[in-house]
C-alpha cells in the first residue's frame, strides 16, 4: 500500500542494521580489509534493493526517544580507528553514492600512527557533511586484559581517561562534542556501561552480530563486523528485514 500506511511509527517494530568497517584497499590485506570494488558492490546493492542508509545519530535520536522513526529497512554504515584507507578509498564511493557515514576513532593514532588519518583529513572528511566522527577511547585498549592487570581503583582511574581523553581530544581538535562511543574489540560489561554513561556517553556499540531492535540496551548497540567476504547472500543476510 502507498500512503499513511507506509508510513513508520513508534508502533512499528524496530530493526536496522548498523555495519562497521575498518580498513579498505584495492586488494585483501587482512582479514579486515574490504576492498573498494566489494565496498562499491555493497553500497550498489543497497542501492538497488532500496535499503535506505540513514545517519547513527538518527537511529540514536529515536532510541533516546527523540527523534523520528526510522525508515523500513534502515542501515547506517560506521568505520572505526581511523585508519587512512577511509580518506583514500572509502571518501570517493561515499561521495558517489552521497551516503552518512559515522567513524569511531581513536585520537592517539591520529597523526601519529603510520596507518592513520591525520587530523587535517579528518577536518576534510567533516567538511564534506557526510562524515560525523565520534569515539573510540583514547588509545583502544582490551578492557578485559587491564582489568586484570590492574587493581580495581587503578582500573577505573584508566577506564576514566580512555573515555574522557578522546571527548576532549575531538572538541579540541574538531570543535565536536562527542557522545556516542564504539566499544574497543566489541568488549564491555555492566560497570563500563555505567561508567560510559557517567562519562558523558548517550550511546555505545558493539560487534555483536545482529539487527538493532528496541529491546537493545543503548550503551551496547549491535554492529556487523564486514569483511570482504560480505557478498551475494552473505550480505543480504545481514541486511534487516521487512519482519
Amino acid at each position: 500500500m502507498v500512503g499513511q500506511a507506509s508510513i513508520p511509527t513508534r508502533d512499528t517494530p524496530l530493526r536496522v542494521s548498523v555495519l562497521v568497517y575498518h580498513r579498505f584497499a584495492p586488494v585483501v590485506k587482512d582479514s579486515m580489509t574490504v576492498r573498494t570494488s566489494t565496498f562499491r558492490w555493497q553500497l550498489d546493492y543497497l542501492k538497488q534493493h532500496q535499503y535506505p542508509v540513514v545517519p547513527l545519530r538518527a537511529l540514536v535520536s529515536y532510541l533516546e526517544g527523540k527523534g523520528a522513526p526510522l525508515p523500513s529497512r534502515a542501515v547506517v554504515i560506521t568505520a572505526d580507528d581511523g585508519h587512512e584507507s577511509v580518506f583514500t578509498d572509502m571518501l570517493p564511493a561515499i561521495r558517489e553514492y552521497q551516503v552518512p557515514v559515522t567513524l569511531f576513532i581513536y585520537p592517539s593514532a591520529i597523526s601519529n600512527a603510520s596507518y592513520a588519518m591525520t587530523w587535517q583529513q579528518l577536518v576534510a572528511l567533516r567538511e564534506t557533511r557526510f562524515f560525523d566522527i565520534q569515539s573510540h577511547t583514547y588509545w583502544h585498549p582490551n578492557f578485559k586484559t587491564e582489568k586484570r592487570r590492574l587493581s580495581a581503583d587503578a582500573y577505573r582511574s584508566f577506564v576514566t581517561t580512555q573515555l574522557a581523553k578522546p571527548r576532549a581530544a575531538l572538541e579540541k581538535r574538531l570543535g565536536i562534542q562527542p557522545d556516542v562511543l564504539a566499544w574497543p574489540f566489541g568488549i564491555y560489561d555492566d560497570e563500563l556501561l555505567a561508567m560510559a554513561r557517567d562519562a558523558g556517553y548517550h550511546a555505545g556499540f558493539t560487534i555483536d552480530g545482529r539487527v538493532v531492535t528496541s529491546r537493545e540496551r543503548i550503551m551496547a548497540l549491535p554492529r556487523f563486523l564486514m569483511t570482504d567476504k560480505a557478498m551475494g547472500s552473505t550480505f543480504a543476510a545481514m541486511l534487516p528485514s521487512e519482519k
